[in-house]
């Protein structure tokens, strides 16, 4: 084990039988009675944890301490004396020391404790690593990816952003479409405008078409000021039509004139107003069962579709896994003004064996929760969601001696998570970071129902 200690005693017998037992576990081990000393190797050369004595002639362990906090504040310290006390193990541990140990000691008690120290300070360098990895792979719009289609994807958009044309960003629930339409409205020459996003699966077909066209005063029983729509009120900007085919195949023809005509006419209005907006459009489901079944109109989709973008799942880019959890280790901590700054290689690990139905969305929230859950500086495994806690299968049950496809295993998981909420879909959709309405419709799909029975 490549780790390095600094073992100081003024009992040679003691540090010679110390250093003997470090380095047969394999440490780099430097040894020196004197605290003078020791205070002046922590000036030249790195350590990953200190054992020192507490009691000792001119420079005292205390000292010790003093110098590693300043000069190496991620090396551990150990104390070992035989004058223990109650207030000096509350004095050591409150001005830093990582354990207090009593002489005489138990060999296997101090192979112990510095194991469990390096295990702190490996720790700590990995989530400094993953912290520094997170800048080098954002890319300043909130966009964390290490992962090569997703670098794919940002070098398109950023080709095509200054080009005003029509976007359509399709993927699954959770895995970032609404990230990629900030992206490209940043990147474009309209980014001085405004942008503005709007969900269309939670309006209305009334209530959509006046959110987004706006009305002339009197139009209607109680629309007794004039509105401008969402398409007029972006002008010069950018509008995101997210879960576009949720949207009445009427409003699609609405707005196919709009793009088509590149002019607007609010409800109860006569005079056509010149829309001056690019539209991005982002689905979560099939695009070409959405045109079969009807949920979009063909000659939309062929307006919107000039650029496809189609973000991968989180399941196949399981490398930006780490850095996605730091990255929101670092929102919520800053956000709920706690001092959590690492995630345990437990949890990292079981993170990345994880299928993750949910996506980026379902890491996200279990981020959040452990962060609030953390009584230290670090997301242990028991902060998670109890379900969470529970071993993974890595064996896949297959099916008719077949492995089964991901939809599959996805469809399994989702009944799993079901019974375990008796069918609430409610808690259901929350637990696997979806909307209800996403669950609904793969339910549906799965009965053999088309979504819109």
């Amino acid at each position: 084990m490549d780790a390095r200690l600094l073992i100081v005693d003024d009992e040679a017998i003691a540090l010679g039988n110390l250093q003997h037992v470090m380095e047969k576990e394999g440490y780099q081990v430097t040894a020196t009675q004197s605290g003078a000393a020791a205070v002046a190797l922590l000036g030249k050369q790195p350590f990953d944890v200190v054992l020192t004595d507490l009691r000792m002639q001119g420079v005292d362990g205390m000292d010790v301490l003093k110098a590693s906090r300043e000069r190496q504040p991620e090396a551990e310290v150990i104390f070992i004396t035989g004058f223990a006390t109650a207030e000096s193990a509350v004095q050591a541990l409150k001005h830093g020391a990582f354990y207090y140990i009593a002489k005489p000691f138990r060999l296997d008690e101090v192979r112990k404790v510095v194991a469990e120290a390096l295990a702190k300070v490996h720790l700590r360098r990995e989530n400094a690593d993953l912290r520094r990895e997170v800048e080098q792979y954002r890319d300043g719009d909130g966009i964390v990816t290490q992962d090569v289609e997703m670098q794919r994807l940002l070098d398109m958009a950023k080709q095509i952003a200054p080009t005003d044309c029509s976007v359509l960003i399709t993927g699954e629930s959770g895995t970032g479409k609404e990230l990629f339409a900030k992206y490209l409205h940043k990147q474009s020459r309209r980014a001085d405008g405004p942008y503005t996003a709007i969900n269309c699966g939670a309006f209305s077909e009334q209530l959509l078409t006046n959110e987004l066209f706006g009305h002339e005063k009197g139009a209607f029983t109680g629309a007794g000021n004039l509105k401008k729509g969402l398409i007029e009120a972006s002008a010069g900007g950018t509008l995101f039509l997210d879960e576009v085919t949720e949207m009445a195949p009427a409003m699609q023809v609405k707005l196919l004139r709009v793009l088509q005509e590149k002019e607007v006419l609010r409800v109860g209005g006569t005079r056509a107003i010149k829309s001056d907006v690019r539209v991005l459009a982002a689905t979560n489901r099939d695009v070409a069962e959405a045109i079969k079944h009807g949920s979009l109109r063909e000659d939309l989709y062929f307006r919107l579709n000039v650029v496809n973008l189609r973000i991968p799942p989180l399941a196949r880019r399981t490398g930006d896994i780490p850095l996605l959890a730091q990255h929101f280790l670092q929102k919520y901590a800053s956000r709920m003004k706690k001092p959590v700054t690492r995630i345990s290689g437990e949890v990292l690990t079981r993170l990345m064996e994880y299928p993750f139905p949910g996506n980026v969305r379902e890491l996200e929230n279990l981020i959040e929760r452990g962060t609030a859950m953390a009584q230290g500086d670090t997301i242990e495994l028991v902060h998670l969601p109890e379900n969470f806690q529970q071993p993974l299968a890595h064996g896949v049950e297959k099916i008719q001696g077949r492995l089964p496809t991901l939809e599959e295993q996805e469809q399994t998981y989702i009944n799993h998570v079901l019974d375990e909420v008796k069918g609430n879909q409610t808690v259901a959709a929350q637990i696997l970071g979806i909307n209800r309405a996403s669950l609904w419709r793969k339910l549906k799909a799965w009965r053999g129902e088309t979504p819109d029975a």
